[in-house]
């Protein structure tokens, strides 16, 4: 497939991708106080594995069900599910905008993580980019001059795990179809997530039920979306693509919550934004570049 091709696949599936993590913070915060986070993640799971069950079992690709890396898909799927814990957690506590501002570390560690356990080279761009990336988080926690609150430190540590199970995602996307990695996601992570419900059980209710749905049929399109953009680009340049997350929950919560974005949040976001896109942009080539062929240019499709 040409690199044109391999770019514009990675972008449609980054904007799904977009979508419905947008979609699923809405439901996540119409839940927040009225159904515990471990009924939730358990029914996430529930509804997914079922879901992708049926559309392998449809297909007729029982091998799809098949794999030779359980260890890693374990590792993926545990750094996962405590990165979605504490983003569930944060939807709670916080503005929608600082939660998806904080979550913008993930790209720096990502970043880090991916130079470490996948080979990737740590050029003085990326070097660039996270430091960029830090001044922003400090802008926006602001230690010394506000309490860190309890949920900006929840949505940190989520954002360490996520970064994990990114670099996870994108080994395993080397060697298994998109459709495995996610069928695992939910097949590992409903057992766990079916003992931790237990002990805080409370049966949902009337309108509740749509929310978790949404939160589930999300949650299963965004992992997709991401596994299948992570056979057309770097792990990296993946996760760093998605900055329009911002601007789009600034406006669902201002519309839906009449959420306000601060100065220092607001400034905070900016900078890892720069500083993510410097991890893209190749000096000298941002004049006669366009945003697509940049990425087209470091795509390493191994589908």
């Amino acid at each position: 497939m040409p690199k044109e091709g391999k770019s514009i696949k990675a972008v449609i599936y980054m904007f799904g991708a977009l979508i419905s993590f947008c979609l699923m913070a809405v439901a996540a915060r119409e839940l927040s106080g009225k159904v515990d986070t471990f009924i939730v993640l358990f029914f996430r799971s529930l509804i997914g594995f079922l879901t992708i069950s049926f559309i392998i079992v449809s297909m007729r690709k029982k091998v799809l069900l098949s794999t030779k890396r359980a260890k890693l898909h374990i590792v993926r799927n545990t750094f996962h599910l405590a990165g979605q814990y504490g983003w569930l957690v944060g939807i709670g506590l916080l503005p929608l905008f600082q939660v998806f501002a904080l979550e913008f570390t993930v790209p720096i560690w990502t970043l880090l993580f991916a130079c470490f356990f996948l080979g990737e080279s740590m050029t003085g761009r990326k070097i660039m980019s996270i430091s960029l990336g830090f001044l922003g988080v400090l802008l926006i926690v602001r230690p010394g001059f506000e309490v860190l609150e309890y949920g900006s430190l929840i949505v940190l540590l989520a954002a360490i795990f996520y970064s994990i199970s990114h670099v996870a995602t994108k080994s395993l996307s080397s060697t298994e179809s998109a459709l495995t990695i996610v069928f695992y996601m939910n097949a590992i992570q409903l057992p766990i997530g079916a003992i931790l419900s237990y002990w805080v059980w409370e049966t949902p209710e009337g309108v509740q039920w749509v929310w978790l749905t949404v939160v589930a049929m999300t949650s299963l399109c965004a992992h997709f979306c991401i596994s299948k953009a992570m056979n057309y680009a770097d792990a990296s340049v993946v996760v760093t693509f998605d900055f329009l997350r911002l601007p789009a929950i600034a406006l669902v919560g201002a519309m839906i919550y009449s959420e306000k974005v601060g100065f220092f949040l607001f400034l905070g976001a900016a900078f890892m934004i720069i500083g993510n896109l410097i991890n893209i942009y190749r000096a000298g080539d941002v004049a006669n570049r366009k945003f697509l062929e940049e990425i087209a240019e470091k795509s390493t499709s191994k589908d």
